[in-house]
């Protein structure tokens, strides 16, 4: 029997907006994320640290210490076309640090990084997702959770929101994980040079006045970067992850930005935290390995 778009109730009905992305989108993006980790590479240099950048192919290669998980190139594919010549000097760089090349690249970018990155025998080791969300849609969302879940910007000293946002991650909650591990050292002196960085904010989410889990926003060229948010164990599955994601939604709009990213390990419970606040997969990006070292 045939139903009719009265029985349907359709005009009652509002559908939700799906970003859809575009290379222009993923461009925005990616630079973005290439200027989060150039902010980064200052931040180390600025404390006297080692770090270099290096711009290639519309994005960096960039270096800030021994085991940091910022020693990447990002960002390339959307720019001029790279010659061998650029991908020897980045090797060379990396190998005199005693560092593999990492390269994450869009699956939007320019498919000759790709071709060019199996003829110079990079490895396939691993995805991301790149989540976004429509901030035009954020409007009015605030804090969700139980009661007694509080959440606060920019509240408190650094190290305890360090130490809060590292203590989650050394705990995963039953997630896939990355094919990396990192030192939680390093993952702190990460989050302070996050920090650093200009149109960051940190969040702070406590449950009856505990300490419960955090969060960071950063701010760019009307893109909203959710970066490194974890719970404590005891107070998971609590809706800290959904008020962390909701209130940065809220400031991202009141900020005037248009799109808010996250980036995920595929299948974790953080792209699922994601995906049920609305967030839509926009894209993945490969995440191709060499080993220059000589091990």
């Amino acid at each position: 029997m045939a139903v009719t778009c009265a029985r349907l109730n359709v005009r009652a009905c509002k559908l939700p907006v799906v970003l859809f992305a575009d290379v222009a989108l993923a461009r925005r993006i990616e630079t973005a994320e290439c200027g989060l980790s150039l902010a980064i590479v200052d931040a180390v240099l600025a404390r006297g640290g080692d770090a270099f950048a290096v711009p290639l192919g519309g994005g960096a290669a960039v270096f800030t210490g021994t085991g940091s998980p910022i020693n990447k190139v990002i960002g390339v594919g959307f720019g001029d076309l790279i010659s061998e010549g650029a991908w020897d000097s980045v090797e060379r760089r990396f190998a005199e640090k005693g560092c593999p090349v990492r390269v994450e690249i869009s699956t939007l970018a320019d498919s000759a990084v790709g071709a060019a990155l199996t003829r110079r025998r990079y490895v396939l080791t691993d995805f991301e997702n790149v989540l976004g969300y429509d901030v035009s849609e954020a409007g009015g969302a605030g804090p969700a959770g139980g009661s007694g879940l509080t959440i606060a910007r920019d509240e408190g000293d650094l190290g305890t929101w360090m130490d809060l946002v590292v203590q989650g991650f050394a705990h995963p909650d039953g997630s896939p994980q990355s094919s990396e591990a990192f030192e939680d050292d390093m993952l702190r002196q990460v989050f302070q040079d996050f920090a650093a960085s200009a149109g960051f904010a940190r969040y702070l989410a406590r449950i009856d006045g505990m300490q419960a889990g955090g969060a960071g926003l950063r701010l760019s060229e009307r893109i909203a970067q959710f970066c490194g948010a974890s719970t404590l164990p005891a107070f998971r599955r609590r809706g800290v992850q959904a008020a962390l994601l909701r209130c940065r939604l809220r400031d991202a709009a009141d900020a005037g930005c248009d799109v808010a990213v996250v980036t995920t390990q595929p299948g974790s419970k953080s792209n699922h935290n994601a995906q049920r606040q609305g967030f839509a997969l926009l894209y993945a990006r490969a995440v191709l390995v060499k080993d220059t070292t000589g091990r």
